[in-house]
């Protein structure tokens, strides 16, 4: 299981077409890539503008998989400018619950 958390920071003027491409990306990857367990997009308490991302694939190969998607390049091309610091990345390894508990 690969987990992925991702943070970014949007300028304030584009929030809401940031908010729509990430939508369509985030729903898209649960919905259409089977290794893709969970994509959830939350936005931060005390920065309006912050946003984290928590992804769950099933192994290296469908966050592989996840990059090639249309959803995924399209959000990917149309963010890039509407972000105020490139993204920040951070990769991590399943404990609880174990791999086998996950859809």
């Amino acid at each position: 299981m690969v987990i992925l958390h991702v943070t970014i920071q949007v300028r304030p003027e584009h929030a809401k077409e940031f908010l729509e491409a990430v939508r369509y990306d985030a729903e898209h990857s649960e919905k259409d890539e089977p290794g893709c367990l969970r994509f959830d997009v939350i936005q931060d308490k005390d920065d309006q503008n912050r946003y984290y991302f928590y992804e769950v694939y099933r192994d290296e190969a469908a966050l592989e998989a996840h990059r090639q998607t249309p959803h995924f390049k399209l959000y990917a091309e149309k963010s890039k400018p509407w972000l105020a610091a490139p993204p920040e990345r951070r990769f991590g390894k399943n404990l609880i619950p174990s791999d086998a508990a996950w859809r």
